[in-house]
């Protein structure tokens, strides 16, 4: 209509997120962790709600050319061919401290979770831990198939010994899109921009021009499969992949600090949700949920 003003753009929220991608003591990778001390530091910083995602890695990885360098407060196995495998989440212990620090802070949301690794690779041993009812899975990769070995895969780090960077990002975006294609259940992707925590800095910048099809193809599965992106911001994670999320359709992003630690809860989060809602992705009533699109 003439003279119509046009709409004011909606201001940026100032609340944080929920992080709904946290680790305690009782992932098998976080020595440093405290799920008691995570839950008072998400009070001091005003956090509406808290996921405690912990790691189940059911995929033995075969060792590096030099071998394992695995600090002492690992928790795993090395097998007689060298394979590593981590130990198993501990569900019991887990849930019931978890239950304890529902009762220590109850205006703080705490949600039980996994990151649950290739579950598409292990569907009956996923199948039997998903019965225990999680409030939240996140499905992520951190291995690919090794080449030099049928059936065996590496951690995604050692994966760079037999491909180029640029191979190696490739392939963990096809295994990613499988993962999303495959019936095992899990609610948010984690870490898509994982990769690039291994970029060398001998290769350069990122190609993300030579990337792109390849991103935005894994996107568009994602999306058709109903699930949610996080957003992670352990590097943090660059925004043009969450504008390519908006635009393959992508109908809610996680915030995830991928935190081992309480001092690592809820990095980065100020500044990457004023950009996210930039994007077009805003948060509804409950404070506590996903962000969906503006």
């Amino acid at each position: 209509m003439s003279g119509e003003q046009p709409p004011s753009r909606p201001r940026p929220p100032t609340a944080l997120p929920a992080d709904d991608h946290v680790h305690s003591q009782f992932s098998w990778d976080a020595s440093a962790g405290d799920l008691a001390g995570t839950c008072a530091r998400a009070v001091a910083l005003g956090l509406p709600a808290v996921s405690f995602t912990e790691h189940v890695d059911l995929t033995a990885w075969t060792p590096p050319a030099g071998g394992w360098d695995w600090t002492a407060d690992v928790r795993g196995r090395v097998d007689d061919h060298g394979r590593f495998l981590a130990d198993p989440l501990e569900v019991d212990a887990y849930l019931a401290e978890l239950e304890r620090c529902r009762g220590l802070f109850p205006g703080l949301r705490i949600r039980s979770g996994i990151e649950l690794s290739e579950g598409h690779w292990h569907p009956d041993a996923a199948a039997d831990l998903l019965r225990r009812g999680f409030d939240r899975v996140v499905g992520s990769v951190h291995s690919l198939a090794d080449l030099a070995a049928a059936g065996a895969h590496r951690e995604f780090g050692h994966t760079l010994e037999q491909r180029s960077p640029l191979d190696a990002v490739r392939a963990y975006l096809a295994e990613v899109s499988a993962m999303a294609r495959a019936s095992t259940p899990f609610d948010v992707l984690g870490h898509l921009d994982y990769p690039l925590r291994y970029w060398p800095t001998g290769a350069g910048p990122v190609p993300w021009d030579d990337l792109e099809p390849d991103v935005r193809d894994t996107l568009g599965v994602l999306a058709a499969s109903g699930r949610a992106l996080e957003v992670n911001t352990s590097l943090p994670m660059d925004v043009r992949l969450v504008r390519w999320w908006h635009e393959a359709g992508g109908d809610a992003v996680a915030f995830g600090s991928d935190a081992h630690s309480p001092d690592e809860l809820a990095r980065g989060f100020r500044a990457v949700a004023g950009a996210v809602a930039a994007v077009g992705f805003r948060p509804g009533d409950d404070p506590t949920a996903l962000w969906g699109r503006a």
